[in-house]
């Protein structure tokens, strides 16, 4: 972990406190990318199903928006066929490091 920043670190607190219906483990070789598997949230379409993503934190991280793909397939109106989240906050000029802040 040594180099990577304090943000990055604080990371860890997800093993340790999990969200319920979210795993979030970062990946053995690389300590800014995270396998991602959230269970469907109860009442929903989605209700009992299982989905993979993947989600990496860049180098200027805060600075810069997380990268968030689903992996499995998904069909949602925020979700292209790439898996990847259309949603304004995760683009790059309505991003502010303050979304990390406040979720750490």
């Amino acid at each position: 972990m040594a180099g990577l920043p304090r943000r990055i670190i604080e990371t860890q607190r997800l093993l340790a406190e999990p969200v319920p219906g979210i795993k979030a483990e970062p990946d053995e070789s690389n300590a800014r990318y995270f396998h991602v598997v959230i269970a469907g949230p109860q009442d929903s379409p989605f209700e009992g199903g299982t989905f993979k993503l993947e989600l990496f934190l860049p180098e200027e991280y805060p600075m810069a928006a997380p990268k968030v793909r689903f992996m499995t397939k998904i069909y949602h109106p925020n979700v292209d066929k790439l898996g990847r989240i259309c949603l304004d906050i995760l683009k790059a000029r309505a991003w502010t490091r303050l979304y990390a802040m406040n979720n750490i």
